[in-house]
């Protein structure tokens, strides 16, 4: 195999994952209007159902906008020879391979948010402000991009400086020495999240003493589940959509609530979602996911070192220089379809391990206020409920809300 064969192989890729996707987004669009199956017809009245269908509709067509155009930008940056341009660029500053990386993706990364900003910006204070989503205020939005770019460049960067330093060090066994250091970050980040990181945009406070904090701690006693950190976090700075999660481990467990998840729900169905929450936890999905995670992280590193020395991969996007970096952008772009697999088993087990934490929450408290709150919930965020069979198959990590509805009334 030669590099022209292998840049046509890359383009292949792309424009075929492009259609299939577009192709499932037109399937899911057809069912925007169908009828809401019996079980869901509480959930909206006319009026809010329009709303719905008209959201979700307009999602659609920004969405094809945005992907439309990057498409194209990338395919026009793989034939007019874009990475070959970035790389001489980041080569005229230095020729340590290393700070050439650090350049090359600081460029790249930087760049492709400059020009994607625009698209975030509409969908912001546009889509989500038209149908009353957003509460972002346009300095948040603005110092939250600051704020990303810091992170990559401090956390991104770090990571792939050790790594083409482990790279230039031991040459194919690489891997084993970035499998290591991704696994015990990825740890880290299981573990310190909540206390480091979400700090940085979200105000996180304690679920001030009450009889919801009661009703937790009661349902939490009641299972063995030991909880004594329940934090609410300041979602609603940002938009009016609801959510809740767990994180950590050991003395670092703790639950945090949305402040929009406290004002949709009323205690019975909070207490219901955190049920939900807690059997993830007894069920062991947290570690399965990630260890999975872990996993699949190790393989794809060990299927790198095979290719990474390669000056195929490198010539294939238009740089005659090979170097790490350029090889592993080409490598990306050749992995996406494993990957898309492996996110497809995922998803699989996503979907079981939701009926299951389902099931824990109506066997150790109730069925009906998780079914309640589920409702709000989707009907608060304007969420599909007539979603193609595909569409879910192919994204969906959560079971469609009529098969969580019939399967907790089971």
């Amino acid at each position: 195999m030669n590099s022209t064969t292998l840049f046509y192989i890359i383009i292949a890729i792309i424009v075929i994952n492009f259609i299939v996707d577009k192709v499932l987004d037109a399937l899911n669009a057809k069912h925007f209007n169908d009828a809401l199956p019996e079980e869901l017809q509480d959930v909206y009245d006319d009026e809010e159902y329009k709303k719905s269908q008209s959201y979700k509709a307009t999602r659609y067509k920004f969405g094809l906008l945005t992907s439309t155009f990057s498409i194209i930008l990338t395919l026009a940056f793989l034939i007019f020879d874009g990475f070959e341009f970035v790389d001489n660029i980041a080569r005229g500053y230095s020729d340590h391979p290393v700070i050439v990386a650090l350049i090359f993706f600081g460029i790249i990364m930087i760049g492709s948010d400059i020009l994607t900003t625009p698209f975030s910006y509409y969908s912001t204070f546009v889509i989500e402000e038209k149908f009353g989503f957003n509460k972002t205020t346009v300095k948040t939005f603005f110092l939250d991009k600051i704020k990303g770019w810091l992170m990559m460049a401090i956390v991104g960067g770090g990571i792939l400086s050790l790594i083409i330093c482990f790279y230039q060090a031991t040459g194919k066994h690489f891997w084993l020495y970035a499998w290591g250091l991704v696994a015990i970050f990825t740890l880290f980040m299981n573990m310190f999240y909540s206390k480091l990181i979400v700090p940085l945009f979200n105000k996180q406070t304690p679920l001030e003493e009450g009889a919801l904090r009661d009703k937790i701690s009661a349902y939490a006693e009641s299972v063995g589940f030991k909880l004594d950190k329940i934090f609410v976090i300041d979602g609603s700075k940002r938009s009016t959509k609801a959510n809740a999660y767990f994180s950590g481990f050991g003395s670092e467990k703790r639950v945090t609530l949305y402040d929009t998840l406290i004002n949709d729900l009323d205690d019975e169905e909070i207490v219901a979602v955190l049920a939900h929450e807690v059997g993830h936890y007894k069920k062991k999905h947290i570690i399965f996911n990630l260890f999975a995670s872990i996993l699949l992280t190790g393989l794809t590193l060990y299927i790198l070192s095979l290719f990474i020395s390669n000056p195929l991969l490198s010539q294939a996007l238009g740089v005659e220089i090979p170097s790490f970096h350029i090889g592993l952008i080409a490598f990306g772009l050749l992995y996406s379809p494993i990957s898309e697999i492996t996110g497809l088993i995922m998803n699989v087990f996503s979907r079981k391990f939701e009926y299951q934490a389902d099931d824990y929450a109506k066997n150790t408290y109730k069925g009906e206020p998780l079914i309640s709150a589920l409702k709000k919930l989707s009907k608060n965020s304007l969420s599909n409920l007539t979603p193609h069979p595909a569409y879910v198959f192919m994204h969906y990590s959560h079971p469609t809300l009529k098969e969580r509805i019939g399967n907790l009334r089971k």
